[in-house]
């Protein structure tokens, strides 16, 4: 049955690709693509069996859904586009964001803009009736579902959470120019262990209280220490960030009262750093997204392994390596899709929702406007 939907993406990139890489584990098959460079949607088209499109609007007519997998600045307007349509939509992390000059726009402005925008996805997405879901992949990582599943079975009341994602850069060529990215490291990097910490609080709410708990103020600062007069560039770290941060850190106090706190940075060499701890009155979890240590492999030479790909974020395939067997399961994405095709199908929400991913977005822009008066405590506007 799931094999009658027609799945188009917007985006030829990195992420266009562990998505399509990852489908056939959800039951269909991709079969368009578009993307705004000609080179780069047929290349991807040619290698994947896919018509190419020039546009959104061009391949939303013989769509079902619209998988977005293009930079920040787009979302908002092919979530619109599609939904207009009538068309389903995945779309990428973060789920949109303000993009205009940090310049020339105070962090409150921004903060109000993107509420605004939020509202207005929400009620035309309810309007369509047609289904959102938020590629938020830590929701789906094996080691947050297993802990979903304490929390509920065991109405488990957590009391703190730490959560971090860093890792050196982005594949993106954009990466660090806000008005394409929305912000630097606090969103582009933040949103993964936050989406996963709201999640879990929502899960606790739903299981204890019968509705999500969610976040309600929060303390964050940026920095941007590769432009530190003292710093020493030895070459291996990304140090191209035209305007946006590449430390962060957020705190964020829940309406039940209890806390979490995240790190997300671009200061990290050896591949990618992913975790989230819960701490609860009853139990105490790990989850690791990456790595996971499941497979260690030394290798003497850099070039014999020049060409395999071992992790994401490496510098080198030399000495000790914590290589990733297979990442579809490892960081959720095979699960994501799954979902999300599944929820299509039932025509219910699926566990990572629009919901969710305006409360991520208006918690972080929160963040900004209290990192912008150097740590002041800061309401998160939540739509109601």
């Amino acid at each position: 049955m799931s094999k009658t939907l027609r799945v188009g993406i917007a985006g030829a990139g990195f992420a266009a690709r562990f998505h399509q890489e990852n489908f056939p584990e959800a039951g269909v098959e991709v079969t368009a693509v578009t993307s705004s460079r000609a080179e780069s949607r047929d290349k991807f088209a040619a290698a994947h069996g896919l018509k190419a499109y020039p546009s959104v609007e061009a391949m939303l007519p013989d769509i079902d859904v619209l998988d977005i997998c293009t930079p920040p600045s787009s979302h908002a307007d092919y979530i619109l586009a599609a939904v207009r349509a009538g068309k389903h939509v995945i779309v990428e992390k973060p789920l949109t964001g303000f993009f205009g000059s940090p310049e020339a726009n105070s962090k409150q402005a921004m903060l109000e803009s993107v509420r605004e925008q939020a509202a207005r996805l929400r009620e035309e997405v309810v309007k369509a009736g047609v289904i959102l879901g938020y590629a938020e992949n830590f929701v789906y990582a094996p080691s947050i579902q297993k802990e979903r599943e304490i929390v509920e079975k065991t109405k488990a009341q957590i009391l703190r959470l730490v959560g971090e994602e860093s890792h050196n850069g982005s594949h993106s060529p954009v990466y660090g120019i806000w008005s394409i990215q929305g912000g630097g490291s606090l969103i582009a990097k933040g949103c993964h262990p936050l989406g996963a910490i709201l999640y879990l609080k929502r899960k606790e709410g739903l299981a204890r209280r019968g509705k999500p708990i969610r976040p309600a103020a929060v303390t964050a600062r940026t920095h941007t220490i590769t432009k530190l007069p003292g710093f020493e560039d030895r070459g291996f770290l990304r140090t191209k960030y035209q305007d946006t941060e590449d430390y962060s850190f957020i705190h964020v106090v829940f309406d039940d009262g209890t806390v979490a706190d995240v790190t997300a940075s671009e200061l990290v060499l050896g591949g990618i750093y992913d975790f989230v701890e819960v701490f609860a009155n009853n139990h105490r979890t790990r989850c690791r997204m990456s790595p996971v240590s499941v497979v260690d492999v030394y290798n003497p030479k850099h070039e014999q392994f020049k060409d395999l790909y071992l992790v994401e974020k490496i510098s080198s395939n030399e000495g000790w390596i914590p290589a990733s067997p297979e990442e579809g399961w490892s960081l959720g994405y095979g699960r994501e899709l799954r979902d999300f095709i599944t929820a299509i199908l039932a025509g219910r929400a699926p566990e990572s929702d629009l919901d969710l991913a305006i409360d991520i977005t208006l918690t972080l822009y929160a963040g900004y406007v209290s990192a912008d008066a150097k740590g002041r405590e800061t309401a998160v506007p939540l739509l109601a």
